[in-house]
C-alpha cells in the first residue's frame, strides 16, 4: 500500500487509517459530522496527495489536450483552471479532471487517485503530437485547505494577494517560505477555499505551517469520509460512483464542460452531439428524500406503482440538512425539478423528490 508524506502525520492526529485507491488513507479524525461541518462553517484541511498529476508540454500540447478532453481548452488563459473529462472513445468517460494552463505549451492535468495508471496509458496512447508527458504524481504532494475561512487563513502564509483571487484561477508563489508553490483556488467541497501542490519533501513542513495559520479560526485535519459528503451536498460527481466508463458526459449533467465550439474536435464529439440533440434515455439527477430513510448505492428508484425507473449512484445522510440526499440515474418523464421519485430502501419505498444540486446552499 502506497503511503504519502505526511502518513505519520495523519496516524499522530489520530486519523482512522483505510485503504483507498491503493493509498493508506484517513478516512476520519474526530468524526465524519464534526469535520463537514468544520468545513462548511470554518476550515479543514485535507491530504489529497494521492491524486494524479500530469504535465503535458512541448510544441503540440495545445493539440493533444484538446482532442483528449471534452471542454474547449481554447478557452483557457494563463493562470486558469478547467474542469473536464476525457472521453473514452465509447461514449463513456476515462476520468474527470482538473486542467491548468500555464501557456499553449504547457498544461497540468490532476486526476483522480484510483485512475492514475489508466489514465496514463489512455493519455499516452492518444499522444501522437510532438508533446512529451510526464508522470508526476509520486513526487507530488497535495493539500485541500477549504471552508468559508480558508483563504482568509492562508493569506497569512504568503506576501501574494491570495484572497481576491478569482474561483478557478492559480499562481506560482512562495508559500510557507517554500518558492514555486502551486497556489489555486479549486475544490471539491463547493465551501471555497484553496488546493495546493508542492514536492514531497516539503509537505511536513507546509502542512504545520497551514495548521498553525488556521489554528485561530478553528482548522482541523479533514478524512476522506466528509470529503465525500461534503462533495455530494454540492452535488459533484465522483468517478466510480456517478460516472465512469460507461456513463456519457451528456447523461451525467456535464453538458457545461462538454463545448461543441470550432475547433474543439475531441473524441466522441459526433456522439455527445447526437444525444445533447437528441435526448438519452436516463439523466443523472439529484434528490432529497422526504421519507425518513439514507439512499446508498446501487440501491433502486421506482415511481409509485414501484416500477424501477432508475438506480442510485450516491447517497447520504446530508450532515447539515439532517435528511438523506443522493444521485440517481432515472428515466426520461422524472426529471423535472419536484417531481415524486422512491428510493427501495430494503424493500420498502421511501419517497423522495428530485431536486438540482447544489443541496445545501
Amino acid at each position: 500500500m502506497k503511503k504519502t508524506a505526511l502518513n505519520e502525520i495523519h496516524r499522530q492526529l489520530g486519523g482512522k487509517m483505510v485503504e483507498f485507491a491503493g493509498f493508506d488513507m484517513p478516512v476520519q479524525f474526530e468524526g465524519i459530522n464534526a469535520e463537514h461541518e468544520t468545513v462548511r462553517t470554518k476550515l479543514g484541511v485535507f491530504d489529497v496527495s494521492h491524486m494524479g498529476e500530469f504535465w503535458v508540454e512541448g510544441d503540440d500540447a495545445f493539440c493533444l489536450v484538446q482532442k483528449i478532453s471534452t471542454n474547449d481548452v481554447d478557452a483557457l488563459t494563463d493562470g486558469k483552471v478547467q474542469y473536464s473529462c476525457f472521453p473514452n472513445g465509447k461514449g463513456g468517460i476515462v476520468d474527470d479532471f482538473l486542467c491548468y494552463r500555464f501557456s499553449t505549451e504547457k498544461y497540468l492535468l490532476v486526476v483522480n487517485a484510483s485512475n492514475i495508471e489508466k489514465d496514463w496509458e489512455h493519455v499516452n496512447k492518444l499522444n501522437t503530437f510532438d508533446t512529451k508527458v510526464r508522470n508526476a504524481s509520486d513526487e507530488t504532494s497535495q493539500l485541500a485547505i477549504q471552508g468559508p475561512l480558508a483563504l482568509k487563513a492562508m493569506q497569512k502564509l504568503t506576501s501574494e494577494n491570495v484572497v481576491d483571487m478569482e474561483y478557478y484561477t492559480y499562481k506560482v508563489i512562495e508559500f510557507a517560505g517554500v518558492k514555486d508553490v502551486l497556489f489555486s483556488t479549486t475544490g471539491y467541497t463547493g465551501a471555497g477555499g484553496c488546493e495546493i501542490y508542492f514536492p514531497n519533501n516539503q509537505a511536513e513542513k507546509i502542512f504545520k505551517a497551514v495548521m498553525e495559520a488556521g489554528e485561530e479560526f478553528g482548522i482541523r485535519p479533514i478524512g476522506l469520509g466528509a470529503r465525500d459528503t461534503l462533495r455530494l451536498e454540492s452535488g459533484f460527481c465522483l468517478y466510480g460512483n456517478d460516472i465512469d466508463d460507461t456513463t456519457s458526459p451528456i447523461a451525467a449533467g456535464l453538458g457545461w464542460i462538454t463545448k461543441f465550439v470550432d475547433g474543439n474536435d475531441f473524441i466522441d464529439r459526433p456522439l455527445f452531439e447526437k444525444q445533447k440533440q437528441e435526448g438519452v434515455p436516463r439523466r443523472l439527477k439529484g434528490f432529497v428524500m422526504v421519507d425518513r430513510a439514507i439512499p446508498r448505492h446501487d440501491y433502486e428508484v421506482t415511481n409509485a406503482d414501484g416500477d424501477v425507473i432508475g438506480k442510485v449512484t450516491s447517497g447520504t445522510m446530508s450532515p447539515m440538512l439532517k435528511k438523506g440526499i443522493g444521485m440517481a440515474y432515472v428515466d426520461k418523464g422524472y426529471w423535472k425539478e419536484d417531481t415524486e421519485i422512491y428510493i427501495k430502501v430494503r424493500n420498502k419505498l421511501a419517497k423522495a423528490m428530485v431536486t438540482r444540486p447544489p443541496f445545501y446552499k
